[in-house]
């Protein structure tokens, strides 16, 4: 895993601020208060969302701000994830804000809302969780030589845990519980009654079973004596029930009697009641004729009035309405006529009078020319012959538009006329149809009438004649006769009635008896797997016992190499190298070249800070690679020079070793200390004004 970007806003003394981290070392600088551990809890909270030896986040919210965020962008196995977490203050409660609350890989969003699933997947794609990233990767201050100065078998129990050895101690108590359960539940088998007592229990089960034999032959002779009386019974109800179906037939006949004759009854009311509509019918339709008769008069009368008036009679009715149109058309044209004509008549009277007030000189009218000579007397001659010739046309066009106009009148009327009767026509024939349907209708009626009343007629005598055949004297015999035959089949009915109870009594007490010794040899069986189990889990217990110190003395070794890697990288050829030794309790001494081992304690100060970084380093990689098979890849340095000065050089040369340390991909440090960033990739100072972190990179 490593971190690429952190975006604060709101956190602590961070209004906003960005800062970026570089593969390698970086170191954050910057004086007390300025913000520089603000940077790591950020983080801590942007991966798990908790907080830190606290119940609120108050430690973490900017004062006077309602709410706050942190982005947190890493790389992990070539893939880039964006991770985004929230707090709201609402009133006095601050509470993580599930809706900034977002996890992205590659640009795409895998998980959001949900704390648990988003931690789920931080786990699933760093392997790391909350307890190991605090107690492995991140270094916090004052937490440095928290191991180191443990008790050591407090020390040995947190290292367990931490190496998954305490599950082996967890297993071997775990095991007592199950060792002494099975324990306890044979010796529960073991004092049971039944199988104590599983020889009389077989005695009693015999003895049962050979009153249930006697009892199953007895029940069947019983079973057949019922049988023989259910026969009895049969035929006697069988009797019984014919002389019952006689009687209710007899009833049936009678009922069917009586609705015979109100059939009857009601047939000839029917019947006259046809009769009377038929002759009602019959006289409807000779009126309707007589009207048919009347109206085809009239259209004949109205088809002569249009051949009168010029129209053709057998047409039809839209061809006749095109044919009175007509006339309009030609009364229209003749009035054209006639006023062009009396236009072209009172245009040439002008003309004369014109003519005969002119002198001699004067220019003709129409052509303009001089009207000279008999040119005046021919051209009045010949406009009065015209005008002669067009009052005879006029007077003609006159005649013809009265006759015309006459025609048309007699045969638009004639025309309506022959329009309503033709109407009346049809609605006359459509009710003669319909008045003749219903004629039809009605003898049918009849006739189905009449041909159901001989039916029904016939029917009553056939009836009658049965209900004199039918005698119902033997109905009382078989009734007595049913009475006793019951009486007999309910007394062999009670005795085996009292045999199969008494038969489903024994039988459940055989079952008990048969399920109680098959639960006894169940726990006998039962007791001698438990028997073989508390065996087994006696061995197992002492495997578990032995192979805890085994594993252990591994990891101790493993342990040791790491630590003292790391120790020699750190203190190099300038000081005296530190020889350590690590006991069964994870404890580390360090051994002079003489063989004289020192406790912690008898450290210097700078001795013990070197040992515990190297310590913690070492415990951390081997976690790393027994967990997830691979190493620390980030570290995270809360001002890691405690008891360390430059005077000596001792800073300088954890700088400088850390700075070596190309095993681990990243390595996030907050110092103080200027001669502690000396060496580091990667330089941000971080400073305070007006209460507001302000970051710069220096490199």
């Amino acid at each position: 895993m490593k971190i690429d970007i952190v975006q604060l806003e709101n956190i602590r003394s961070h209004t906003k601020s960005t800062v970026p981290f570089t593969r390698g070392f970086n170191c954050i600088v910057g004086g007390v208060g300025c913000g520089k551990s603000s940077v790591l809890y950020a983080i801590d909270f942007a991966l798990f969302g908790d907080t830190i030896g606290r119940k609120s986040f108050e430690y973490l919210m900017r004062e006077g701000s309602d709410f706050c965020r942190v982005t947190l962008q890493f790389s992990q196995n070539g893939r880039i994830y964006k991770l985004i977490r929230g707090l709201k203050r609402k009133g006095k409660a601050l509470n993580q804000d599930s809706e900034q609350l977002k996890l992205y890989e590659n640009e795409k969003l895998v998980a959001s809302m949900k704390n648990d699933a988003v931690t789920e997947q931080i786990k699933t794609i760093t392997g790391l969780d909350r307890d190991l990233y605090r107690e492995i990767s991140w270094f916090r201050q004052e937490h440095l030589k928290e191991l180191l100065d443990a008790k050591p078998r407090d020390r040995q129990t947190r290292l367990d845990e931490l190496f998954g050895l305490s599950d082996y101690e967890t297993a071997w108590s775990n095991i007592a519980h199950y060792q002494r359960d099975y324990e306890t539940e044979k010796n529960i088998y073991e004092k049971d009654p039944d199988v104590c007592g599983l020889e009389k229990l077989s005695a009693e089960y015999n003895r049962a079973s050979e009153d249930f034999t006697s009892l199953v032959m007895a029940l069947e002779q019983s079973t057949q004596r019922l049988a023989n009386a259910k026969r009895a019974l049969d035929e006697t109800d069988l009797r019984l029930k014919r002389s019952e179906e006689k009687k209710l037939a007899i009833e049936e006949l009678k009922r069917n009697e009586a609705r015979l004759s109100a059939n009857l009854t009601n047939m000839a009311k029917t019947s006259t009641s046809l009769t009377e509509r038929l002759k009602g019918k019959k006289t409807i339709l000779d009126n309707l004729i007589q009207r048919q008769n009347s109206l085809n008069s009239q259209i004949n009368l109205c088809q002569n009035l249009l051949e009168q008036a010029g129209v053709p009679s057998n047409q039809p009715l839209d061809q006749l309405h095109a044919c009175l149109s007509a006339f309009d058309d030609n009364l229209s044209q003749l009035r054209a006529k006639q006023e062009a004509t009396s236009q072209s008549l009172l245009q040439d009277q002008k003309r004369v009078a014109t003519l005969n007030e002119a002198s001699h000189d004067s220019k003709c009218p129409v052509c303009s020319q001089p009207l000279m000579g008999t040119y005046k007397t021919d051209l009045l001659q010949n406009i009065n012959q015209q005008n002669t010739e067009r009052e005879k046309t006029l007077n003609h066009m006159r005649t013809e538009v009265a006759y015309l106009q006459k025609n048309k009148t007699a045969a638009s009327q004639a025309y309506s006329d022959l329009q309503t009767c033709l109407t009346r026509k049809t609605d006359l024939e459509a009710r003669i149809i319909e008045e003749e349907t219903n004629l039809k209708n009605i003898i049918a009626e009849l006739e189905t009438q009449q041909h159901l009343q001989t039916a029904q007629h016939t029917e009553l005598q056939t009836c009658q004649a049965e209900i004199a055949q039918f005698d119902l004297s033997e109905l009382q015999a078989a009734k007595d006769q049913k009475d006793q035959t019951l009486k007999q089949y309910y007394a062999v009915e009670l005795d085996l009635r009292t045999k199969t109870n008494r038969k489903a009594d024994l039988n459940l007490h055989l079952k008990d008896i048969q399920d109680r010794i098959d639960l006894a040899q169940q726990k006998l069986y039962r007791i001698e797997k438990i028997s073989q189990i508390i065996e087994l889990l006696s061995a197992i217990r002492d495997a578990y016992r032995s192979i805890q110190p085994k594993l252990r003395s591994e990891f101790v070794k493993v342990l040791h190499n790491f630590v003292q890697q790391v120790l020699d990288s750190l203190v190099g050829g300038e000081t005296p190298m530190l020889n350590i030794a690590i006991d069964e309790t994870y404890t580390p001494y360090v051994k002079s070249e003489a063989g004289i081992s020192r406790e912690v304690n008898n450290l210097s100060g700078g001795e013990r800070t070197l040992l515990a970084f190297a310590y913690r380093m070492g415990i951390g990689q081997l976690i790393m690679q027994s967990r997830t098979g691979y190493g620390l890849s980030m570290l995270v340095l809360d001002e890691p020079t405690e008891n360390l000065g430059s005077e000596d050089g001792s800073i300088e040369r954890l700088a400088e070793a850390i700075s070596k340390f190309k095993a681990i991909e990243q390595i996030i440090a907050v110092t103080h200390s200027e001669a502690f960033a000396t060496t580091a990739d990667h330089v941000i100072v971080l400073e305070k004004e007006a209460n507001v972190s302000k970051l710069s990179i220096e490199r």
